[in-house]
């Protein structure tokens, strides 16, 4: 299985459908798809900078939600940008090591606002296929 997401349309909001054959990737393409909802072009986005990340948690949901909110919130305090994500999922949580760069406005053209991951139909199961994950985000 080829790893995936996209969009969809959900009353006011955008949702963000995610298909992947392990979790690891999941989470990976996740991310990636919050991003490309933010910003017009992904490849705009050069990987000059690398951080590391973790999250604690043992519920798949609440880790998918705690993950990309905190991306959310480095978009938003720091104006981070990122395109590439290395997620390692574990009983106990995540760790991630993601690549992006600082935003700037005059060759990144941002699409959408992303104000919220929400919790609304926020699900992570497992499938014939792999894996997949739903949620969706405030715009």
């Amino acid at each position: 299985m080829t790893a995936m997401y996209e969009t969809f349309d959900h009353t006011a909001d955008l949702g963000l459908r995610v298909q992947a054959a392990d979790l690891n990737t999941l989470f990976a393409e996740a991310a990636q798809g919050l991003f490309a909802m933010i910003v017009d072009d992904l490849m705009s986005i050069r990987c000059t900078d690398t951080q590391t990340l973790t999250i604690a948690g043992d519920d798949r949901e609440l880790l998918l939600y705690d993950f990309l909110r905190e991306l959310l919130y480095r978009f938003d305090a720091e104006h981070r940008l990122y395109r590439t994500f290395d997620v390692q999922v574990r009983d106990d949580g995540l760790s991630a090591t993601i690549s992006g760069e600082r935003l700037e406005p005059e060759r990144h053209e941002l699409s959408h606002e992303v104000k919220a991951i929400t919790y609304h139909g926020l699900r992570v199961e497992p499938t014939a296929d792999g894996w997949l994950a739903e949620l969706i985000v405030d715009i």
